[in-house]
């Protein structure tokens, strides 16, 4: 059970990321044209923002169910002394619980901003925000 929703995290991580990267392109490319917001560009926005929480759910049910996580909240004290301990246990999940905030922030800005160039920077502000949260905790050594 544990090695399934690790891969299904680690597939919609990348998927997160590719939507998120996708989002704040949008935004950024929105904001300097005379582009209407419509629709599609609302669905972008609300995909990225799917993804992110899909994320963020099994990463905290990897958090519960990790034998990784059990170990280091048997002894806190030794785990945030050891660097991949904290990183896997505290700083990973805590900038991602943040990028999952700022993706939900960004979403709701971004329809009720006043002005089509308003809403595409918002969207590519707090989406940008959260991909690159997301990219600084993102544990590469065990990528691939």
């Amino acid at each position: 059970m544990y090695s399934i929703i690790l891969q299904a995290h680690h597939w919609i991580a990348f998927i997160a990321l590719a939507l998120l990267a996708y989002a704040t392109i949008n935004g950024a490319m929105g904001s300097n044209s005379e582009k209407a917001f419509d629709d599609s560009h609302r669905k972008i926005n609300l995909f990225a923002l799917i993804s992110t929480h899909t994320m963020l759910l099994l990463g905290i049910v990897l958090l519960i169910i990790s034998p990784i996580a059990q170990n280091a909240f048997a002894d806190m004290g030794a785990a945030m002394k050891d660097g991949a301990v904290r990183k896997a246990v505290v700083e990973h999940p805590f900038v991602n619980i943040l990028a999952a905030v700022f993706a939900t922030i960004g979403n709701a800005k971004s329809k009720k901003a006043i002005g089509n160039g308003r809403k595409f920077k918002v969207s590519m502000i707090f989406f940008g925000l959260a991909l690159i949260l997301i990219l600084s905790r993102l544990p590469f050594e065990k990528l691939f």
